[in-house]
């Protein structure tokens, strides 16, 4: 079990690395870059975002328990956080990783999908994922693989119902980052799963197109959850782009 710091400053010279899980997930998300960044920086998941009910709000939470100057990663819903914390403090920001994620607002479709499952999760015993979403989630190869299933579940109940609405809530109401795309300045590093349904490719192309100096990385036989699917692959990404 990785332990999450609630205060990531440190007393070591090495890089500080903050990663941002995504929707409903938590720092196991992350486990396998943890280990094997270690040796390279200061990896440190943060669950701040986890208490706040918008983007603008995860971000100035996790600014204020932050280093004075990080490299940055974000999954998916940990993307958007990542976009608003550049936005809300350039200049901290030494690296960004922008991890199967999009620039995007939600469109109407995805609104009205995400209000619904607020409103169902209000009733009833929270459950967690579920077999539809997380085959919605991997890559079509991984849809029956029971480990990995059972390991995105226990974090998803971990979580828990309060979490889901608050970070539901939140990804509703995020907004267009597109049109600041070109102010970030920092390295900058885009991955994708090839088979990332949730935030596909054209996502992430248009943003590595935007972003002044930006690496596409794809990351092959890979769904939405690339930190878990191909960890080896992520994590040699992510060494590549703290040493560039």
């Amino acid at each position: 079990m990785l332990r999450c710091k609630t205060d990531y400053v440190t007393e070591s010279t090495a890089t500080d690395l903050l990663l941002i899980p995504g929707l409903l997930l938590s720092a196991d998300l992350w486990a396998g870059q943890v280990a094997g960044l270690a040796d390279l920086c200061n990896p440190q998941v943060t669950m701040a975002q986890t208490e706040h009910d918008s983007i603008p709000a995860m971000a100035a939470a996790i600014l204020a328990r932050a280093p004075p100057h990080f490299a940055l990663a974000g999954m998916s819903m940990g993307g958007y956080v990542a976009l608003e914390i550049v936005a809300q403090a350039p200049t901290r920001v030494t690296r960004l990783a922008l991890v199967d994620t999009s620039a995007r607002a939600d469109t109407p479709e995805g609104r009205t999908q995400r209000l619904a499952l607020i409103r169902q999760s209000q009733f009833g015993t929270f459950t967690g994922l579920s077999r539809l979403t997380f085959g919605q989630w991997v890559h079509p190869e991984r849809a029956r693989d029971a480990e990995l299933f059972g390991r995105v579940k226990a974090m998803t109940m971990t979580l828990g119902r309060d979490v889901f609405v608050r970070q539901q809530t939140a990804a509703v109401n995020r907004t267009d980052y597109r049109p600041g795309l070109h102010k970030i300045a920092c390295p900058t590093v885009v991955l994708c799963g090839r088979e990332d349904r949730v935030t596909p490719l054209p996502h992430a192309e248009e943003m590595a197109e935007a972003i002044t100096g930006a690496r596409l990385e794809v990351i092959e036989h890979c769904g939405h959850l690339s930190p878990l699917e191909q960890p080896e692959a992520v994590t040699s990404v992510l060494r590549d782009w703290l040493q560039a």
